[in-house]
């Protein structure tokens, strides 16, 4: 039983040469998965030469893409094509950063560094049974005697 060979697959209607947007992105690791990068495109946070981009837009050299990873926005310009995904250096040359968006990039970082996350200054988390108790101590004793009678808001006196 012989098998014939199978030509090479492309996805559905895609040209040989031609790159769908998610898949650019992906293969260019801005994203870690090509469905996450599709679901940003849908959301709106992937841009194209100035306008909305959908996810089986064919990028070409020298377009601008603005998107936004995380929190982080950043402008690039398409150099090459590649529906493969290798390794980071291999994928650094499909792109060329703006130096701009590097420029946005490092004072957002900065900014971070900065200005810690307002979670970590926490040192411990829910009080301990006698930290409860230290602190029912405190509001039953720190209360002055008859504060309640003395602001009380009926009509009899």
């Amino acid at each position: 039983m012989s098998r014939t060979p199978r030509p090479n697959r492309t996805d559905a209607g895609e040209e040989p040469g031609r790159v769908r947007l998610d898949k650019w992105l992906w293969a260019a690791r801005f994203y870690k998965t090509r469905a996450l990068a599709a679901e940003m495109i849908d959301k709106g946070r992937v841009w194209v030469n100035g306008q909305p981009a959908k996810a089986a837009r064919a990028p070409r050299p020298g377009d601008v893409i603005r998107m936004r990873t995380g929190d982080v926005e950043r402008t690039v310009v398409v150099k090459a094509l590649s529906a493969v995904r290798g390794p980071a250096p291999q994928a650094a040359l499909l792109y060329e950063e703006t130096a701009e968006s590097i420029e946005a990039r490092q004072r957002h970082a900065e900014l971070r560094r900065l200005a810690p996350e307002p979670a970590l200054a926490y040192t411990q988390g829910r009080p301990t049974k006698r930290d409860r108790r230290e602190l029912e101590r405190w509001r039953t004793r720190g209360a002055a005697p008859g504060w309640n009678a003395r602001w009380s808001a009926s009509l009899d006196d």
